[in-house]
């Protein structure tokens, strides 16, 4: 049975090595990486998917400002075990991931992928289409989704962090790691 509960500390090497399986190590040469680095998720919402003992699934919500101070949160990455792909298990780590951020009273969640996938969740083009990354990103997997109605109305402008920073050895930690694997990529 597959239990979806909080990211507790003991799951954050796990989780690193399911995400190395599922996107390897370019993910860190993404720009939403550049948001989310030396930063914690947002309070509450990182949560974890669990067959036993083992990860099987992982989602986290990042604090940003869209434009000109306007907070939301940026989803992700989202990433289940390859053997536990197309069993509904992703669409069950996003709908409890947006239940809680609407429960904790966010207004707007943003993310960078398949336009198609996401759509069934409410996410559109056209919630982000006044916001940027703040680098490289490709304009139609930019999507965006109000939790509280009108939230991303008139939103424009560059994407930045807000969150909570990681406590320094976390950082110190997570900097040798991307450079590891920027090396490797």
């Amino acid at each position: 049975m597959i239990q979806i509960r909080d990211e507790i500390a003991s799951d954050v090497a796990v989780r690193e090595r399911l995400l190395d399986a599922c996107f390897g190590p370019a993910r860190f040469l993404k720009t939403s990486q550049r948001l989310r680095e030396g930063r914690l998720p947002a309070r509450g919402l990182a949560v974890t998917a669990v067959q036993g003992e083992k990860l099987v699934g992982t989602v986290r919500l990042w604090e940003v400002a869209a434009g000109c101070g306007r907070p939301a949160l940026l989803l992700g990455p989202l990433a289940v075990d390859p053997s536990l792909q197309g069993a509904g298990l992703g669409g069950a780590l996003m709908r409890r991931a947006l239940t809680r951020a609407a429960e904790l009273g966010h207004g707007a969640v943003l993310l960078v992928g398949d336009a198609p996938y996401y759509a069934r969740f409410g996410f559109t083009g056209e919630r982000a289409a006044g916001l940027a990354m703040p680098g490289p990103f490709e304009r139609e997997r930019f999507l965006g989704l109000d939790l509280i109605p009108g939230a991303l109305d008139g939103a424009e402008g560059v994407l930045h962090a807000t969150g909570r920073l990681a406590p320094l050895p976390e950082i110190a930690a997570e900097a040798a790691g991307v450079a590891a694997r920027r090396e490797a990529a």
